[in-house]
């Protein structure tokens, strides 16, 4: 699940942006994605600013809301799935085990800032639409950005390990005035937070859209893709078997090539899974 203050994905702010017409909170949205056996979910309405309301704790865009109690993040889904329109209603509650306080940046100029807040939660989803229950360890973290994504970055990937009460993060970026460069972090149920060696480069097969995928890995670990979860023109999220600085697990990874991404014919596509409520 995903809150967009100015989606960065979205193809309706990219067209705004070149016009010089609004600024990010007229482009707002919740991203939910279910993944399972029994069924699979995918909504990412955008509304326009009208639709949302937020404040110190809490943050509503249309029908959906999150709230920070002190102790708890607790989401609550009202969405509509596309492109086929099914219900998708739930609560999530994240229970952080310890909260992180310190931004790293991910590019050259300090232009893009990304937070762990709770590298490692406690997880509790209750859904009546699709009907199920699920509780795990999860994560929770912030990205913010004084531009856009496509304006620093050719591409970047992206994965999250956690095993035994730790958790190691990965970044891989390619700045397009700069080679690319890696952040490798390991987190404690605390929050506390060392960087590690960054570890050997993986290739992955490429996505069913033929984005390259890679990783890093210990030495001599194989790898192995398990699962592509989303399998888009610009963007692919994959579950992986992995294991980094001895933390073993499945992992989740991300590859976004943002050079595909603005193409004229990614940006036409767009609009089929991301519609759009204006007021």
């Amino acid at each position: 699940m995903i809150a967009f203050l100015g989606s960065v994905f979205s193809p309706y702010y990219a067209r705004a942006r070149r016009r010089a017409q609004t600024g990010p909170m007229n482009h707002c949205a919740f991203n939910v994605a279910l993944y399972g056996r029994r069924a699979e979910r995918w909504a990412m309405t955008e509304r326009g600013v009208r639709q949302v309301a937020r404040n110190t704790n809490g943050l509503a865009i249309g029908p959906s809301s999150m709230r920070w109690d002190g102790s708890a993040l607790e989401i609550e889904i009202h969405e509509r799935c596309a492109p086929i329109p099914w219900p998708l209603r739930g609560r999530i509650r994240i229970h952080p085990s310890g909260l992180a306080k310190r931004s790293f940046a991910l590019d050259s100029a300090g232009k893009h800032l990304w937070l762990p807040i709770a590298p490692i939660a406690r997880v509790e989803a209750v859904f009546s639409s699709p009907a199920f229950r699920w509780s795990g360890i999860g994560y929770l973290d912030s990205n913010r950005g004084t531009e856009p994504l496509e304006t620093a970055f050719r591409d970047w990937t992206w994965s999250r390990v956690a095993s035994g009460g730790s958790t190691v993060v990965l970044y891989d970026v390619s700045e397009r005035e700069r080679a690319r460069t890696s952040l490798a972090l390991q987190f404690a149920p605390s929050g506390e937070v060392i960087s590690i060696p960054t570890p050997s480069p993986c290739r992955l097969p490429a996505s069913g859209w033929r984005i390259n995928r890679h990783t890093r890995a210990d030495p001599q670990y194989p790898v192995r893709v398990l699962k592509t979860l989303v399998d888009a023109p610009f963007y692919s999220r994959t579950l992986l078997e992995t294991r980094v600085a001895g933390v073993e697990g499945r992992s989740i990874h991300e590859s976004l090539d943002l050079d595909r991404f603005r193409s004229p014919w990614v940006q036409c596509l767009l609009p089929f899974r991301m519609p759009r409520i204006p007021f």
